[in-house]
């Protein structure tokens, strides 16, 4: 069975330029306090471009 992931662990990935949510991951927020920021490749901007950490809205 396939393993569920916790919402309370769970950030998006958002673009920097267009500001598009692209990419879901987990957090141990225990060990890691600062907000995640990634190069990642932005599917509209079609470029890599950087990704911050945003909140999941809807809770």
């Amino acid at each position: 069975m396939a393993k569920v992931k916790r919402s309370d662990r769970l950030i998006t990935l958002r673009c920097s330029v267009c500001k598009r949510r692209n990419y879901y991951t987990n957090k141990n927020k225990k060990q890691v306090e600062r907000k995640i920021e990634y190069q990642k490749f932005c599917n509209w901007c079609r470029v890599k471009t950087l990704h911050k950490e945003g909140r999941i809205s809807g809770k």
